[in-house]
């Protein structure tokens, strides 16, 4: 069942799946249609989501209805259809996604380590950690800057 954001406690999961380019403005209505079909289909579950940057699907999930392993492979189902219907990359959430300016890029460890090189960024760009685990870290420690990250050792 999809519920309001402000509905789930800071302990709610989530999962967060980066996509390899920005969605295109005219893609944005279908996608959000096809997730919120989704989100009230999985049956036994508060869930909500939310197109963060029209580049990250984010799917937040109440504690008092957790994933069990079929619902979990359904969702990355869900993820690999809408890569094949979109031509786009969601589920490698090794890269790098970063702000420049208004934008969000995505880079490959080892072209951003060039442009750490080269100074395209610093410890004070700020980088996305794909990796958090509940609404309260979303909020918080999502978006911080690339010297307080899991990139940090590249500097």
């Amino acid at each position: 069942m999809i519920v309001s954001y402000e509905e789930l406690t800071p302990e709610a999961k989530i999962f967060i799946y980066p996509a390899s380019r920005k969605f295109f403005p005219v893609e944005l209505p279908e996608i959000k249609e096809e997730l919120s079909k989704f989100c009230k289909e999985l049956d036994g579950i508060d869930i909500c989501f939310d197109l963060k940057y029209d580049r990250f699907i984010v799917f937040i999930i109440s504690v008092e209805t957790p994933l069990n392993l079929e619902q979990h492979n359904l969702i990355v189902d869900f993820v690999q259809t809408l890569e094949k219907r979109y031509d786009l990359v969601l589920l490698d959430k090794v890269n790098v996604c970063f702000k420049q300016g208004q934008y969000v890029q995505m880079k490959e460890i080892p072209d951003f380590k060039v442009l750490i090189k080269n100074k395209g960024v610093s410890k004070k760009t700020i980088v996305f950690d794909h990796m958090i685990n509940t609404k309260n870290e979303y909020e918080d420690s999502w978006e911080v800057p690339a010297g307080e990250s899991w990139v940090s050792h590249f500097f």
